[in-house]
């Protein structure tokens, strides 16, 4: 399994560094709407959406959000509206320090949000930020380097947890949710993280963007945000009684499963970005 994972990551990462490497900022914020919308799809599923129809319906409905999200932050200006872009980031912050306290309450918070209704309207709060995080970081400069950058940090976190939980992980993180996680996994991850960030004040080109305190630290929250990403859906997945988003990536599931730590570290990431000054 760990062969076949590290396989299709690779299958996936490589095309990915390339596509942002040579397309343009319009063809590439294209290429993010496909995504997001394939991980729409996956998730009208994931809120117990039954119905072709609705749920068709429902990830067109993640596409007008896109489209207004586009049009009110300007991005087709070389200059977005960045006012708009971090009070949507400032939402999904607290969004996730709500989910942060529904993981840990899982399974009584499912009172909360067990109900379809408010799962599909979570489907937009997670969403919609990711994609818009993206398109930004994208117009920045640097933008490419920084987006690789955060792939980098969930991958490492995700390595990370892995060999430290394998050597370590007798205590569970978050056992009702994810059974398998444990606290040296976590710890692990954030250790990888951290050498990420060392390793990239030392290689990257022209210097870090910000003072490498900060960008350390913000590497750091992003790599456990990561972890709430994945927490998140592995919840919503046990709740709805499935195993993966979907089959369409061999060894992680579906779209959803593979990006769940993405739709938490890249908003975060971008709002600490902004924070700091950048």
């Amino acid at each position: 399994m760990l062969k076949q994972r590290i396989i299709t990551a690779i299958a996936i990462v490589v095309p990915l560094v390339l596509l942002l490497a040579v397309l343009e900022p319009i063809a590439l914020m294209v290429l993010f709407a496909a995504i997001v919308l394939g991980a729409a799809w996956e998730w009208s599923d994931l809120s117990g959406i039954g119905s072709l129809v609705l749920r068709a319906l429902y990830t067109l409905a993640m596409a007008a959000g896109m489209g207004v999200l586009f049009l009110e932050s300007n991005l087709s200006s070389v200059v977005p509206d960045s006012e708009v872009i971090r009070d949507v980031l400032h939402i999904a912050g607290v969004w996730w320090a709500i989910a942060l306290l529904w993981v840990m309450g899982y399974p009584g918070s499912a009172r909360l949000w067990g109900n379809l209704a408010v799962r599909a309207l979570l489907g937009f709060v997670v969403l919609l930020p990711t994609w818009l995080a993206l398109c930004y970081l994208r117009l920045q400069g640097q933008g490419v380097l920084l987006i690789i950058y955060v792939l980098l940090v969930v991958i490492a976190a995700d390595v990370g947890a892995y060999f430290a939980g394998r050597a370590w992980g007798k205590s569970k993180l978050a056992v009702n949710v994810s059974p398998n996680k444990s606290w040296a996994g976590f710890w692990g991850g954030l250790a990888a993280s951290q050498a990420l960030a060392l390793a990239a004040a030392m290689l990257w080109p022209g210097g870090l963007p910000v003072a490498l305190v900060p960008f350390m630290v913000l590497s750091g929250i992003a790599s456990l945000a990561s972890v709430l990403g994945d927490l998140l859906e592995s919840m919503f997945k046990r709740h709805r009684g499935i195993k993966d988003s979907g089959n369409l990536l061999p060894g992680h599931g579906g779209l959803l499963d593979r990006l769940d730590s993405l739709t938490a570290a890249i908003p975060v990431f971008t709002l600490g970005m902004m924070l700091i000054g950048w």
